[in-house]
C-alpha cells in the first residue's frame, strides 16, 4: 500500500550500490581510458553476438502483445480505478510523453543516420550506394528505428507500472513491474536487485543520450558562432544541460517538466513545418511514401531478422544498438510515464505512449531524413562527406544552410536541442530519485533535492568522460551496456501483461 504520511527519505539499499559502481568505473576510465574502452568494447561485442536475437524477437513480440491488449476488454479498464481523475489534459499528456521519449535522438540522428544507409546499405541487400533503392531503404530504416517498435518497449513497461502502481497499489519502484508475475515476492531481494541494475542501466543510457546532445549542441555553436570543439567546451555544454535539467526536476512534474515539454513540442512542430514548407516538400512526400511501403512490406523479416538479408555487423551497429538504448531508458521511464496515465483507460494509454508519438516521429523523419537524402543527392554526396569529416552533428545545420533564414532557424534548433534533452532528462532524474527514496506515493511524488543533484551530476560526468575519450563509439558502448540488463527485466514485464490480459478480473476488483 502507498505511504501518504511521511516525507520521502533516502533508500540506501537502492541508492549506494549503483553509485559506487558507476563512480568506480568512471575513475577507472579516467585512470586508463584505453584499457577501459577495450574492456567495454569486449563486453559490448559479447552482448551483441550472444543476445542480438533476443533483442529483436522480444521487441517484435511486445508489439504483438500490445496489439492484443488494444483490441481486448482489458483496454477499457481505467488506470487508477473507475473514479480516478486525470493528472493531465490530453494535450499536456501528449507533449510530455512525446518530448520525454524523443530526447535529442530525432534531432541528432534524424538527418545523419539516413546518409549512412544511403551510402553504406547492408551488403546482403545488393543496393547500389546513392541509388533510389538505397534512399528508400534509408527512409524505411528510419521508420523501423524510430517509431512503433521502440515505442513498444516504452509502452509495455510503462503500462505495467501504471496498472501496478495505481490499480494494484504497489510502491513506486522498479520491483512493481514484476508484481504481476512474482506477486509480493517481487519486492524482496529480486526487486531490490532490479532497482539497482536499472538505475545503473539508465545512467548509462542517459549519459549516452546526453553525449549525443552535447555533440549536437556543439555543432550548432560551430555553425552559428564559429566556435571550435574542445574538451573544455564540451564539458561546459554538458554542465549547462545538467544544471538546467536538475533545476527543472527539482520543480516537479506540474511546473518545470510541464512547461518545458509544452514549449518543446511546439518548437518541434514549428521547426518541422518550416523545413517542410521551405525544403524539398515534394521529394519528402515521395520518399516518405516509398519508405513507408518498404517498411510495411519488410516489417516482419526485419523485426525478426529472418530472411531480411541483413548481415550481423550491420544489425549490431544499428538496430540492436537502438533497441539496447531504448531498453536502458525504459524501466525508469516507465515510472515517470506510468504516473501520467492515471484517470485514462488502457486504450488511451496505448494511444498516447505508442501510436501518437510513433506517428509524430514518422512525420519528423519524412521531413528531416527526406531533406538529408535530397540535399545529399543534389550535391553529389557532399552531406555524407561533411558527416565523414566533421561529424554527425554538422549535417542538420548544413541542411538549414540550404533554406531561408538559416541562422535564425539554426539558433532556434540549438535552443530546442537544449530544451529537448532537458525535458527528457528531468523526468527521468525525477523518477530515478524517487526510486532511490522511501515514502514515494501519489500524495508525495517528489524525492529530496540532494538526491536529484547527485544523479544529475553523475550523468553529466560520465557523458563527458565517454565523449572526450571515445566519441560516438563511447555513446554506442554506453547504450548497449545500459540496455543489456534491462532486456531481461522487460521480457518478464511483457509476460506480466499477458498474465493481466488473461486474468483482468483482478484489475476490476481493485
Amino acid at each position: 500500500m502507498h505511504n501518504t504520511t511521511k516525507k520521502p527519505t533516502l533508500n540506501q539499499v537502492v541508492f549506494f550500490p549503483p553509485i559506487v559502481f558507476l563512480v568506480f568505473t568512471t575513475i577507472y576510465s579516467l585512470y586508463d581510458n584505453a584499457q577501459f574502452i577495450q574492456l567495454a568494447k569486449a563486453a559490448n561485442n559479447w552482448i551483441l553476438t550472444t543476445f542480438d536475437w533476443l533483442f529483436t524477437w522480444s521487441t517484435f513480440f511486445f508489439l504483438v502483445i500490445l496489439a492484443g491488449v488494444y483490441f481486448s476488454p482489458l483496454a477499457k479498464i481505467r488506470i487508477g480505478g473507475t473514479g480516478a481523475k486525470p493528472l493531465l489534459s490530453r494535450w499536456r499528456w501528449f507533449a510530455i510523453a512525446t518530448c520525454t521519449t524523443l530526447a535529442t535522438g530525432v534531432l541528432f540522428w534524424g538527418t545523419a543516420e539516413p546518409l549512412y544507409h544511403l551510402h553504406q546499405a547492408p551488403i546482403g541487400l545488393g543496393l547500389e550506394a546513392e541509388s533510389a533503392e538505397a534512399a528508400t531503404f534509408a527512409m524505411s530504416t528510419m521508420f523501423m528505428h524510430w517509431t512503433f517498435t521502440p515505442y513498444g518497449i516504452y509502452t509495455i513497461t510503462a503500462l505495467i507500472f501504471a496498472i501496478s502502481y495505481y490499480n494494484l497499489k504497489q510502491p513506486f519502484s522498479i520491483s512493481s513491474l514484476l508484481y504481476p508475475i512474482l506477486g509480493k515476492s517481487a519486492h524482496g531481494a529480486i526487486g531490490k536487485l532490479s532497482d539497482i541494475i536499472c538505475l545503473y542501466g539508465l545512467v548509462a543510457g542517459m549519459a549516452a543520450s546526453l553525449g549525443a546532445g552535447i555533440f549536437a549542441l556543439m555543432g550548432g555553436l560551430e555553425t552559428i558562432f564559429g566556435l571550435k570543439q574542445t574538451n573544455l567546451l564540451l564539458g561546459i555544454i554538458g554542465l549547462a544541460v545538467v544544471v538546467t535539467f536538475v533545476l527543472s526536476a527539482v520543480s516537479g512534474l506540474q511546473r518545470g517538466i510541464r512547461i518545458l515539454s509544452d514549449w518543446n513540442i511546439k518548437a518541434f512542430f514549428a521547426i518541422g513545418i518550416f523545413v517542410f514548407l521551405f525544403g524539398p516538400s515534394v521529394y519528402m512526400l515521395k520518399s516518405g511514401a516509398n519508405g513507408l511501403a518498404d517498411y510495411v512490406v519488410h516489417f516482419l523479416p526485419r523485426s525478426t531478422n529472418i530472411g531480411a538479408n541483413l548481415e550481423d555487423s550491420w544489425t549490431h551497429a544499428w538496430t540492436v544498438f537502438y533497441w539496447a538504448n531504448w531498453f536502458a531508458w525504459a524501466p525508469i521511464a516507465a515510472l515517470f510515464l506510468g504516473r501520467l496515465g492515471v484517470g485514462y483507460t488502457v486504450r488511451d494509454f496505448i494511444h498516447f505512449n505508442l501510436i501518437f508519438p510513433s506517428l509524430f516521429s514518422m512525420i519528423w523523419m519524412v521531413i528531416f531524413s527526406g531533406s538529408a537524402l535530397y540535399f545529399d543527392g543534389a550535391s553529389d554526396g557532399n552531406l555524407f562527406q561533411l558527416l565523414s569529416t566533421q561529424g554527425e552533428q554538422s549535417v542538420m545545420y548544413a541542411i538549414f544552410d540550404e533554406l531561408p533564414l538559416a541562422k535564425i532557424i539554426s539558433f532556434i534548433t540549438l535552443l530546442t536541442i537544449f530544451v529537448s534533452y532537458v525535458t527528457a532528462a528531468d523526468s527521468n532524474v525525477s523518477a530515478m530519485s524517487a526510486m532511490s527514496s522511501h515514502g514515494i506515493s501519489p500524495e508525495n511524488p517528489e524525492a529530496p533535492l540532494w538526491i536529484k543533484v547527485v544523479w544529475g551530476s553523475l550523468i553529466g560526468v560520465i557523458a563527458w568522460v565517454m565523449i572526450t575519450g571515445a566519441g560516438i563509439d563511447g555513446i554506442r558502448l554506453l547504450s548497449v551496456l545500459g540496455g543489456f540488463p534491462a532486456l531481461f527485466l522487460i521480457i518478464i514485464v511483457g509476460l506480466g501483461l499477458v498474465k493481466l490480459f488473461l486474468n483482468r478480473k483482478e484489475l476490476v476488483e481493485n
